[in-house]
């Protein structure tokens, strides 16, 4: 679906609001213990599932599971674009995306956090843009994920004993499948930290509309193993799904609390990416 002459920027006001969004990934389909549900069409079609909205504190919070609610949208078809901008339309202007990652780094083990601060994109063919002409526009992904957001996971991962890292570079790739043995040992050699299949296009859409985006990333496993240790096997989805509940009490809380040391004014730079990336005629 096209819409040439669409400005994203105009998105429609619903009744039920939220200013903080959060995407859920695969083993994180339910947050919020009370909420309202929104079903929202948008100009890309409707998004993975109903929003769902609460409140944290004083915080109105958005959930939407990336994959849908019963994991129907595997990662090279997700909506992405819709996702992304039905959050926009209730007014949320800063995103939390947490995700299940492999390490690409020994260093970062299962049951660790990574706070990535960016991404190499190995996807193709996904829509990765809602600026498809007659206006062009080039936004800056020099530093991909927002600086405010990822501080303050870091204080508190660091404040509730978490272990984490904080920075990373995460690749992505296109999936369904995991990648092969010669595939990761590429990945690792370029000196990448974690491994996933979602972070792209998300982030970069997240920009396009002036959102702030951090990403959480939860380590699940160790790709296609770890050499020089032949008892670490290959990824499968039950290890991921399996250390991922292991650790989703971590990330609720990691989450929640993130979203109740947010201020309320941003102090970054992501509400203004629109800034002098435009080029008119």
């Amino acid at each position: 679906m096209t819409f040439k002459h669409f400005n994203p920027q105009q998105a429609r006001t619903h009744v039920k609001r939220a200013t903080i969004g959060v995407f859920g990934g695969s083993g994180f389909y339910k947050f919020l213990k009370k909420y309202d549900e929104v079903t929202v069409e948008t100009p890309y079609g409707f998004p993975s599932a109903a929003l769902k909205l609460s409140k944290i504190g004083p915080r109105s919070v958005a959930f939407l599971p990336r994959h849908g609610e019963h994991h129907q949208y595997p990662p090279q078809t997700v909506p992405y674009r819709a996702n992304i901008f039905a959050l926009k339309s209730i007014g949320v202007e800063r995103v939390l995306g947490p995700c299940a990652v492999g390490s690409l780094n020994p260093k970062r083990k299962p049951g660790d956090f990574v706070i990535c601060d960016q991404f190499v994109n190995f996807t193709s063919g996904r829509r990765d843009t809602f600026y498809d002409g007659p206006e062009t526009t080039h936004i800056s992904s020099a530093d991909p994920y927002c600086p405010e957001l990822r501080k303050i996971a870091k204080s508190v991962a660091k404040e509730i004993g978490l272990p984490f890292h904080y920075g990373g570079t995460v690749v992505v790739i296109q999936g369904p499948r995991f990648s092969t043995r010669a595939e990761s040992v590429f990945f690792r050699k370029q000196g990448w930290d974690v491994i996933n299949m979602t972070q792209y296009p998300e982030a970069v859409l997240a920009r396009e509309l002036e959102m702030c985006y951090a990403n959480i990333s939860l380590v699940t496993d160790y790709d296609s193993g770890l050499e020089g240790d032949p008892a670490v096997k290959p990824v499968t989805h039950e290890e991921v799904i399996r250390t991922f509940n292991e650790n989703i009490a971590n990330l609720r809380t990691l989450i929640t609390r993130i979203i109740e040391a947010v201020p309320v004014e941003r102090s970054c730079d992501c509400g203004s990416a629109l800034k002098g990336a435009r080029l008119s005629a």
